[in-house]
């Protein structure tokens, strides 16, 4: 997918540049969630995840993340509409296709009393298509990427929050995977944790793996994803390629000139058409479609001495906030 998805009201406009089946490892096609109270979840999102994909699934608490995830997997039923997970359409193929896909949803939920491998151990056994020969391998391999090996015969009721979340990714790489769906798989985590979870989900990424990631922490998710989504009250606002972001917010440029010369400065910058803001020797601008090298070497030209300069492109909370007029306070 090479041009920014965004959203509409119809179904027809929002998959009018859904990649095919075979370049995607996850496709929705009008999927909807509707509950009895009359509430509306999700509401007719076409998401495309291409295969290989780091995709950042971002929205605040309440606006249908989870929801979507868990009709993905088979844990809900849609109201309406369709997906698919790896080519397989869910929920009829969930026993052929999930098998291929590691998941964390809503944090991890172990028998309290089992020590950290027992749980893993118990969940490979319950896996009619898991290699019971490798089980004990497996699972230390994949203790031993998430930090767990020093706690693994510490009972499951006494691990932090961070270590039961670890143990939640232990339990989706005791195998290898197609695809990986994780939903706020840094929860609980200390930064150190946090670091760890975004180099893991690159490790995975640069294997084959294709990553759905769920979170409301946009910092993170801006430094490891390829791809974005953007939910808000239940409705999929935009999609695409990382980089294609940059153009749906306001770019801003910082210039820094010597003392006495900021009014010179800011004559220079408007004749190139910027509308300009001065606090001192400090100009701030909407940058525009202005190439960022001409600002600085106008300002040379006319012999004003620029001692910084900065282009600051937008957040992904500024993307967020100019699409929807509101910032991450949505309440659940």
């Amino acid at each position: 997918m090479t041009q920014l998805q965004a959203a509409s009201s119809t179904a027809s406009d929002q998959t009018a540049d859904v990649p095919t089946d075979a370049s995607t490892a996850v496709r929705t096609r009008g999927l909807t969630k509707r509950f009895r109270s009359g509430q509306v979840a999700v509401d007719g999102i076409d998401l495309a995840v291409p295969r290989g994909a780091v995709y950042g699934f971002l929205g605040p608490n309440g606006s249908g993340k989870t929801t979507t995830i868990r009709m993905l997997l088979g844990l809900v039923r849609p109201t309406s509409g369709q997906a698919w997970l790896l080519d397989e359409p869910m929920p009829d193929a969930a026993p052929a296709v999930l098998p291929r896909v590691g998941a964390l949803v809503e944090g991890p939920g172990f028998h309290p009393y089992l020590t950290g491998r027992a749980n893993l151990a118990r969940l490979d056994a319950a896996d009619a298509t898991a290699d019971p020969r490798t089980a004990t391998r497996r699972a230390s391999t994949a203790l031993e990427r998430v930090g767990l090996l020093a706690a693994e015969h510490k009972p499951f009721r006494q691990y932090s929050l961070g270590m039961k979340q670890r143990l939640g990714l232990a339990a989706a790489l005791m195998r290898p995977r197609d695809l990986l769906v994780l939903d706020e798989p840094t929860n609980g985590l200390d930064p150190q944790g946090t670091r760890e979870v975004r180099l893991l989900i690159r490790e995975l990424a640069q294997a084959g793996t294709t990553v759905l990631v769920s979170s409301h922490l946009l910092g993170e998710i801006e430094q490891v994803c390829t791809h974005l989504g953007i939910m808000s009250r239940g409705r999929l606002l935009l999609q695409g390629e990382r980089s294609v972001l940059d153009s749906r917010g306001t770019t801003t440029v910082q210039v820094t000139v010597t003392h006495g010369h900021a009014a010179s400065a800011v004559g220079v910058l408007r004749v190139l058409g910027l509308d300009v803001t001065a606090e001192g020797p400090v100009l701030t601008a909407d940058l525009g479609p202005i190439d960022p090298p001409r600002i600085p070497a106008a300002l040379v030209h006319a012999g004003i001495e620029v001692t910084g300069f900065e282009v600051r492109r937008p957040s992904l909370e500024q993307v967020f906030v100019e699409l929807t007029g509101e910032g991450f306070d949505v309440a659940r």
